[in-house]
Formats: C-alpha cells, sequence, structure tokens
C-alpha cells in the first residue's frame, strides 16, 4: 500500500470510531455510515468540507502541523494515533532524497552491558519490527522454546503469528499480545515507511496469518510504555510482570525493555528459580548468538 492509501484508511477508521455523541452532536438511526460524517470532522476541526475530503483522500501534502492538530482533536485521537499521523503527514511532505533510508548505526556495546547488568528480570533491546536485537539470560531463559527454534534474530511478531500454538500457550492474553504486536508494527510503518525489511515481514505475516492481516486493516497503532504482561513458562509456571520501555538517547526507534516482579510476589520467586535453571541449561554459545548478528541487523527504522 502507498502513504495516500495509509492515510485514507486511517482517517477514514478513525472517523468511524467516533460516535457523534462523544463530540456533542445529535446522532439518531438515520446514518447511513458508522460514527462522524466527513462534513462533522470538517466542522469540528475548522476547515473546509472539501479541504477534509481532500485530506481523507489520501492527500496530506502541504497540511499545516495547526490543521493536523484540529483533525486530531476532533477524531479524539489518542496520543499514538496522533504521532501516526503526523508521520504519515510528514512522509508526504518529505523529498525524496529525505525519504531515502539512512544507513543503521551499530548497536553500541554499552547497551549489551546494560542490558546484561539488569538482573530483577527479563531485559531486551527490540527494533520497530519487532527484531530482539540484545538480550539478558533470563529473556532467554523466558522465551526458552524460541530461542531453541528460530533463527536470529528472534522476531517476536513472527512467534506471535506464525507459531499460533506455542505462542498461544506462552501468552495467556493472546489476543492483547497479538493486538500490541500489530500496533507497534503498524507505527512504526507510519515513522519508517521506507524500510524494506518492515515491508517484507508486513507481506510475510499478512500472508501466512489470517488473525495478522485482519488486524492490519484495522489501522490501530500503539505506544508500549509500560504495563503488565502475563506468561506461561513451561518450566515455572505463570508469570505476572511489569514492564518499562525506554528509548535510547540518541538511537531512536530502539527500544529497551525491562521486566520485573512485584517485590514478594510468587512471580518474584519464579523469577528467581528462573535464573537459576537458566544458569544450569544455557550454554556458553547460546548467550553470544544474538551478539553474533546485532553487527550486521539492521536495528534502525
Amino acid at each position: 500500500m502507498t502513504t495516500r492509501d495509509d492515510v485514507r484508511e486511517f482517517l477514514t477508521t478513525r472517523r468511524a470510531k467516533v460516535q457523534p455523541e462523544q463530540v456533542s452532536l445529535p446522532g439518531g438511526s438515520n446514518r447511513r455510515v458508522p460514527g462522524l460524517r466527513r462534513n462533522e470532522v470538517a466542522m469540528l476541526a475548522g476547515v473546509s468540507v472539501e479541504y477534509y475530503a481532500k485530506l481523507e483522500r489520501g492527500n496530506l501534502a502541504g497540511a499545516s502541523d495547526t490543521v493536523l492538530a484540529a483533525i486530531a482533536d476532533a477524531l479524539l485521537l489518542d496520543d499514538a494515533e496522533r504521532a501516526h499521523l503526523f508521520d504519515l503527514a510528514r512522509t508526504a511532505n518529505a523529498s525524496p532524497i529525505c525519504r531515502r533510508r539512512q544507513s543503521p548505526k551499530p548497536l553500541r556495546e554499552t547497551i549489551q552491558w546494560t542490558v546484561d547488568g539488569f538482573t530483577a528480570g527479563p531485559a531486551f533491546v527490540r527494533n520497530g519490527r519487532m527484531d530482539v536485537l540484545v538480550e539478558n539470560a533470563l529473556f532467554r531463559g523466558l522465551y526458552w522454546d524460541l530461542y531453541q527454534s528460530q533463527s536470529r534474530p528472534v522476531n517476536l511478531a513472527r512467534f506471535t503469528f506464525l507459531q499460533r500454538d506455542l505462542a498461544e500457550n506462552f501468552y495467556p492474553s493472546w489476543e492483547r499480545s497479538a493486538d500490541v504486536n500489530v500496533g507497534i508494527l503498524r507505527t512504526e510503518a507510519g515513522r519508517n515507511p521506507g524500510d524494506k525489511a518492515l515491508q517484507d515481514l508486513i507481506g510475510e505475516l499478512s500472508t501466512l496469518s489470517d488473525e495478522f492481516r485482519t488486524r492490519w486493516g484495522a489501522h490501530n497503532v500503539r505506544h508500549h510504555a509500560n504495563g503488565v504482561k502475563e506468561f506461561h513458562h513451561p518450566i515455572v509456571g505463570d508469570l505476572d510482570l511489569r514492564y518499562e520501555a525506554m528509548e535510547p538517547m540518541g538511537d531512536p526507534g530502539l527500544n529497551v525493555l525491562m521486566y520485573a516482579a512485584e517485590p514478594g510476589s510468587v512471580s518474584e520467586d519464579r523469577l528467581q528459580i528462573l535464573a537459576s535453571w537458566v544458569a544450569t541449561h544455557e550454554h556458553p554459545t547460546d548467550s553470544s548468538a544474538s551478539a553474533e548478528h546485532t553487527t550486521d541487523t539492521d536495528h534502525h527504522r
């Protein structure tokens, strides 16, 4: 799909989600389309119907930040959706030279040291394609089966959709995990539409997974900042973990994620058991496997 297609479908799907009552407009049963009408969005944003119709056809070229902000307000966009709209506009207004993808920088070894130094829980670094670039031993232990079976780099989206049986057993809330994966990939596609590896991944998942294809068509985006995630580990059982995601300064597009259990909880005890288990079952070559691919792996957007 082109950027114009993405813009058209994103704005159309967002408009369909807003009910008239949410923006103090009269509803009723005689509406032929879900959500707001184009003229209502235009009125709320303070632009002409013709101009908004042009934007919704996918033509964001020349749209000012003020207009984009007004459209975002009219459509009740959240922070992730608002950022996505601005990303789409940035691509529409960029020159062909600016759209060219810059060569990635090698991943700094200090990032690996930082991840290895976090011993309270699993920690890893991923790019916007959901490739795991570096990880600590507890993360490899958490995703033990995945690290035994999948080539490097480990890709969490492929795991979620293409190893469905394993993933559904591992993620008790598989539907939510699937939504998160697609939302992150959709966000990345808006930030970096020229990423061929990302487009290849999206094509692969769309071809092989009906669940992915349906979710991709919904145009939902997501910022993955913090929250709670549940796992069912084959060795230690259920884990209820909190996570925090951070973007290293100077490395846009990377995310450092750290998981931890509530102090004194059963999950904390089970993480300690998992750490001991990994220490006795992991071979030295396993821990260096991911480091070998980071030099060649494109980790930026």
